[in-house]
């Protein structure tokens, strides 16, 4: 599953933010939007991840989730190797899922 060269990884963004204000969900809702505008795809409720070729492109998206880090709440950011995710194991019930692939185009953003 290795993808662009031995220092390919997925960073993993995981947050608990408060929403029980009006304020509090739109802050929640931008947080989440620039992570999807950033290529994060959602992995599960509060958990998203982005594929990057290089530890170089990691820092750079990283920094780009802590320049958007909203004023409260909790989060995570976590890197890595596509070795180390494609040993996550994925269950629905019972029943086991295929863990995500890495993109099938590099991208330069």
């Amino acid at each position: 599953m290795t993808f662009g060269g031995l220092n390919s990884m997925w960073i993993v963004v995981m947050f608990d933010l408060p929403t029980t204000s009006k304020e509090e969900r739109s802050q929640y809702s931008r947080f989440r939007k620039g992570l999807l505008a950033n290529g994060y795809l959602m992995m599960q409720y509060s958990i998203y991840i982005r594929h990057c070729s290089s530890d170089e492109n990691a820092t750079v998206h990283i920094n780009r989730v802590k320049h958007n880090l909203p004023p409260d709440g909790e989060v995570r950011i976590i890197k890595i190797t596509d070795k180390q995710f494609g040993k996550i194991e994925v269950f629905f019930g019972k029943k086991r899922k295929k863990v995500e692939s890495a993109p099938k185009q590099l991208s330069f953003f």
